[in-house]
């Protein structure tokens, strides 16, 4: 099964299963928009809004309200058709524009505009990060930053990926490919952009347990 398809079959339900992950990144996603990293997130000083931010792989809107809350556009992508059917439903806001694309192809119409550009739980789906990174930096202003909330490589090494129960009670697997975290920065790197920061992140109920999620955020210098 292709990975929009996957998700095109899980959107209906994808708010309301049971999902530690999903959580935790709407979580780590509403802490980083916070003033003081709102402020670190703008490249030109002074502002208290971001003027364009671009939601990379948006599914069903789970962080979509965060980023219009603070930005004057944001352009919200993913190539699920019935995820991005969820997400408009749930998201009116005139600020606010989906776009149904595929990550991996060429960006429309958003050449070094974008002052954020955020990937949430998406590029475990994408098989060659170098393309997607140069795509994202390319969107990226002068002084714009890139930044991604992923699972964490130390889970995807114990076989943890996104998957899902379906109405036939079938578990499906999305597709995944591991990455380590030297191919995050060397993707990066590669695409001109600097890293700032790396964190990573764990749900109340994984204690004693390796981080759940990798958080890093890159500036393009």
């Amino acid at each position: 099964m292709t990975i929009d398809r996957a998700y095109d079959r899980w959107a209906a339900t994808y708010d309301s299963d049971s999902n530690r992950t999903r959580d935790l990144d709407a979580e780590v996603t509403r802490a980083s928009m916070e003033a003081g990293e709102l402020a670190r997130l703008v490249p030109h000083g002074g502002a208290t809004r971001l003027t364009r931010v671009i939601e990379a792989g948006c599914g069903t809107g789970k962080n979509t309200g965060v980023f219009a809350a603070v930005a004057d556009e944001l352009i919200a992508m993913d190539f699920s058709a019935e995820m991005l059917s969820v997400a408009r439903a749930k998201h009116v806001q005139p600020n606010i524009r989906f776009i149904a694309h595929d990550l991996t192809h060429a960006w429309p119409s958003v050449a070094a505009r974008a002052d954020l550009v955020s990937f949430h739980l998406v590029l475990e789906h994408i098989e060659d990060l170098g393309a997607v990174f140069a795509h994202a930096a390319q969107a990226c202003t002068a002084g714009g930053v890139v930044a991604m909330t992923e699972l964490h490589p130390v889970r995807q090494y114990g076989g943890g990926q996104a998957h899902f129960t379906d109405r036939d009670g079938e578990t499906v697997h999305v597709t995944a490919f591991v990455h380590h975290l030297s191919d995050y920065v060397a993707a990066a790197e590669r695409a001109g952009l600097r890293l700032e920061s790396l964190r990573e992140w764990w749900h109340a109920d994984d204690a004693g347990k390796p981080p759940r999620l990798l958080s890093l955020r890159f500036r393009r210098d």
